[in-house]
């Protein structure tokens, strides 16, 4: 019977995080990596907030282009904003579809401390955040959703065209909508 109970956990196990951005999917340069060890290696590395912030700065400014950190929710943005010069990617945490604290962390990012580079979405991106983590700033999404990535094939991102919130991300037409000042379109 555990045999049995093993093999459809096995058949059950997420699948692997496919790679989006607003120009499509793509193959994913960035690994995951728990040690500072893998920067030893070719390639390039999202590491977690302290094993980045252990970094030698020496290390860090010879590896900025190989470079990425990894927030959890918890993870102050403060933590690393002096160092987003050493940094070619921010990956921001969802690990639960209820926790938003990372939508917080993007417009900071951009807004606050001007980071141009990569931001990422990383855990549970949800079809109804996607169009809300595009104008906080997000341009990378490792998705597993399977709903998602249908839609997204076949090119269906979502949103709303009408907001009354400002954004990270410029209006492509400045607009006031209906004579309200407050009011702002894509």
């Amino acid at each position: 019977m555990l045999a049995l109970m093993t093999e459809v956990k096995n058949e059950t196990a997420p699948p692997a995080p496919r790679l989006w951005t607003p120009d499509g999917f793509r193959e994913d340069e960035w690994q995951h990596a728990e040690g500072a060890e893998a920067l030893a290696g070719n390639g390039r590395f999202i590491l977690p907030l302290q094993v980045f912030l252990d970094l030698d700065p020496v290390v860090r400014k010879s590896a900025k282009e190989r470079l990425g950190v990894l927030l959890l929710p918890a993870d102050p943005v403060e933590k690393i904003a002096d160092l987003l010069d050493d940094l070619s990617l921010v990956a921001l945490a969802f690990p639960a579809f209820n926790d938003g604290r990372s939508f917080s962390k993007a417009e900071l990012l951009r807004s606050r401390h001007g980071f141009e580079r990569a931001v990422r979405a990383t855990g549970q991106v949800l079809v109804d955040q996607l169009p809300h983590m595009l104008r906080l700033g997000f341009n990378e999404f490792e998705i597993v959703n399977p709903v998602l990535i249908r839609r997204l094939e076949e090119g269906r991102v979502g949103g709303i065209g009408l907001y009354y919130q400002p954004t990270a991300k410029p209006a492509a037409e400045p607009s006031k909508g209906a004579g309200y000042s407050w009011r702002r379109s894509r």
